[in-house]
């Protein structure tokens, strides 16, 4: 650092160099007064709480997750962040996460409900994922009526489900597959307990049926489906996937304000502060823990149709 000096008397008599004096320090010490930079990792995404094993980003949350989990940007007017899941078969906002139960909800946008069907593309969970299905119902609509047919092998079918195509096939919004108002329930199957062929798919392409609906629960409501709980659950194991320490240190982390994160190649537990600096230990140690600027946000995009990825995945 380069000392200015300046004589005080020679200041107090001139004016113009006093003006320049304070353009000098100006230049001098702006830069010093720049913010600090923003965190790479953030612990909300849209209305969503983002919590370890999750994270919104590269380099935030559990290393196992963020392949397939990141906080994107909507391609809606709203412009909101949206956390979403990425597959090989596409990607899927995610609407609730259960920190408590372990699992999450996605609502796939082509899924039916009985406001709106619509043809639906193939689902699928990628098998390396550390992700499994969980406790949802899939109803297949629009199926040929050999599919429920006891005779069909292996039966798919649970015919003591069969109540939920009686209750969904009076939904209006049935002429949307073709189908008439009341259509036959032989055309229906309550795929339970549901699981993904070897490609990991939901393969309705195979299974000859136009659409699907995924119903989380039934709440009070076993007979008006204009009032199911509809989406993907999916579960996971809290804890279990990282062999380095960084869900005994998040808590600490996370105490502290930060959001837990991890530092590529070797993946090693970060706490990020939103100060913008990173550390070993947790933000109220910053000072004296190693501390790093933390890299910028993931720039987000828009893409057409869908949720905005440019950088979210790495």
């Amino acid at each position: 650092m380069f000392q200015l000096s300046v004589s005080v008397s020679l200041i107090r008599e001139t004016p113009e160099m006093e003006q320049l004096l304070r353009i000098v320090l100006i230049l001098v010490f702006a830069p010093l007064l720049t913010l600090a930079p923003s965190p790479a990792c953030v612990d909300t995404c849209g209305s969503l709480s983002v919590k370890y094993p999750f994270g919104t980003g590269v380099g935030c949350g559990s290393p196992r997750f963020q392949p397939y989990i990141c906080c994107s940007q909507s391609s809606s007017d709203s412009g909101a962040d949206q956390l979403v899941l990425r597959t090989h078969t596409g990607v899927y906002p995610i609407t609730d996460i259960s920190y408590k139960d372990a699992t999450f909800t996605v609502t796939p946008p082509l899924m039916s409900n009985c406001t709106s069907m619509q043809p639906s593309p193939n689902l699928g969970l990628d098998w390396a994922s550390p992700f499994q299905l969980g406790p949802s119902a899939f109803i297949l609509l629009a199926c040929p009526p050999s599919l429920t047919s006891k005779a069909s092998p292996p039966p798919i079918c649970d015919p003591s489900l069969s109540h939920l195509c009686a209750s969904i096939y009076t939904c209006p919004s049935v002429v949307s597959l073709g189908l008439p108002l009341f259509p036959p329930t032989n055309t229906c199957c309550v795929y339970s307990p549901a699981n993904f062929n070897t490609k990991g798919e939901l393969d309705l392409q195979a299974l000859k049926c136009a659409a699907y609906a995924s119903v989380i629960t039934l709440g009070d409501y076993p007979t008006d489906p204009t009032r199911w709980e509809y989406g993907v659950a999916f579960k996971y194991t809290q804890g279990k996937f990282d062999n380095y320490g960084m869900d005994t240190r998040c808590y600490s982390c996370e105490s502290s304000g930060g959001v837990c994160g991890y530092a590529p190649p070797s993946n090693s537990f970060v706490c990020v502060c939103n100060n913008g600096f990173n550390t070993s230990s947790n933000c109220n140690d910053y000072a004296m823990a190693g501390i790093w600027g933390s890299s910028s946000r993931p720039t987000l995009g828009r893409l057409g149709g869908g949720f905005g990825l440019v950088g979210c995945f790495g």
